[in-house]
């Protein structure tokens, strides 16, 4: 049997770990800096599983598999394979493939779109059976690193969706993997409604009202974010229309995500937002459509507070020095909590300007975030289930 350190205290391990972690530097920046540079639009992702098809084959994985969902997934046999655990990572990233997807590397840290989110997810990835090699871990537990695609937007989560209804694997727990922020902690999902509302022209002179029913609309969508927070939030992303100064435009879309706690107070207001379209469209009369259509929608799920992987997170990030802060989610999460299997999103770096060209990551704190996986990886591997402690 090969001596590792997967019985041994995880949470006071994640000291060890986080030195020995620093003589795979290079690699793992490397890694980065090519998960970075990578365009990984939302349905455009195949360079980006491809990389990640040769960092896992390069590793040795077992079973790798690509499958029709653009998925890339390899497993790294345990000792005794008694149990499966999951490691998953989207890979997809905001930006179109015609953006500048150069990584600047400064003192200290890296910049450049879609870094912090996923590329350093994916790089961690990608590294993690070196990592696990490096500290000399090895599982009883089967471990499948997985690569989701089409993650944002329209994507709604697709590829992780796909995985968990044809795999054919059961999962007994899971971490999922995002760039920023180390402190972070999710284990709970919030429920989350999507909608785009499209607002057109269908004939000469009505111009002027695209830009009067967009704003009579953002200011609606404010009204009810008032009304309704803290319980639930109405998250305008973004507004869009014309292409200059003096053309007025024959059309704009506003962007919108509903969320709460409740999965009743957003079915809720997801339906006062569709009275005011119809009402919108009615008052505008000929010449304006305003059209409503949802594109995406999460459940609300919650692992709780007291369960053990929670506990277990909480004292590894106090142990690294790190003061957690629990944040919901609505990405990956929502889906594996949906299907009863108990998972946790875990930041690995601190970092600034996400979502814009300047993303920016810290290097120095990843070697904390990555001793986090690992002792959660050891600890999930110490339990008989994955609700209770061995």
């Amino acid at each position: 049997m090969r001596k590792g350190t997967a019985k041994a205290r995880p949470g006071e391990a994640a000291l060890s770990h986080r030195e020995k972690l620093r003589r795979l530097r290079e690699i793992l920046f490397a890694n980065i800096v090519m998960a970075g540079e990578i365009p990984a639009p939302t349905g455009g992702e195949w360079r980006i599983t491809r990389f990640l098809s040769d960092r896992f084959t390069e590793s040795g994985l077992a079973h790798l598999s690509l499958d029709q969902a653009g998925n890339i997934a390899g497993v790294l046999p345990g000792r005794t394979g008694g149990r499966t655990l999951l490691v998953v990572a989207h890979v997809d990233k905001i930006w179109s493939e015609g953006d500048d997807h150069t990584v600047s590397v400064g003192v200290g840290q890296m910049s450049g779109r879609g870094l912090a989110d996923n590329g350093l997810g994916v790089a961690a990835l990608a590294t993690l059976p070196l990592i696990l090699e490096e500290l000399d871990v090895e599982l009883d537990a089967n471990l499948v690193l997985l690569g989701t695609t089409r993650s944002f937007g329209r994507g709604d989560l697709a590829g992780m969706r796909f995985f968990l209804e044809n795999s054919g694997q059961p999962i007994d727990a899971a971490l999922c993997l995002e760039g920023i922020d180390l402190e972070r902690l999710s284990y709970a999902s919030l429920g989350m409604a999507r909608g785009e509302i499209t607002v057109s022209t269908t004939g000469e002179g009505a111009e002027s009202g695209v830009v009067a029913t967009l704003a009579a609309l953002v200011r609606s969508l404010l009204d009810i974010h008032g009304r309704e927070e803290p319980e639930t939030r109405i998250l305008v992303g973004s507004v869009e229309a014309g292409s200059g100064h003096s053309v007025p435009p024959r059309g704009g879309v506003v962007r919108f995500e509903i969320r709460s706690h409740k999965a009743g107070r957003v079915a809720r207001v997801e339906e006062e937002i569709a009275a005011l379209v119809a009402a919108a469209e009615e008052r505008e009369g000929e010449g304006i459509e305003v059209h409503l259509e949802m594109i995406a929608h999460r459940r609300p799920g919650n692992l709780g507070a007291s369960h053990p992987l929670v506990k277990k997170a909480r004292e590894t990030l106090a142990l690294l020095g790190i003061d957690s802060h629990v944040v919901p989610s609505v990405s990956e999460l929502a889906l594996l909590l949906d299907h009863g299997i108990p998972a946790l999103t875990l930041g690995i770096t601190k970092g600034e300007n996400r979502h814009s060209p300047e993303e920016t990551i810290r290097l120095e704190p990843i070697f904390d975030g990555l001793a986090q996986i690992v002792a959660m990886l050891q600890f999930l591997d110490t339990l008989d289930s994955a609700s209770e402690p061995s």
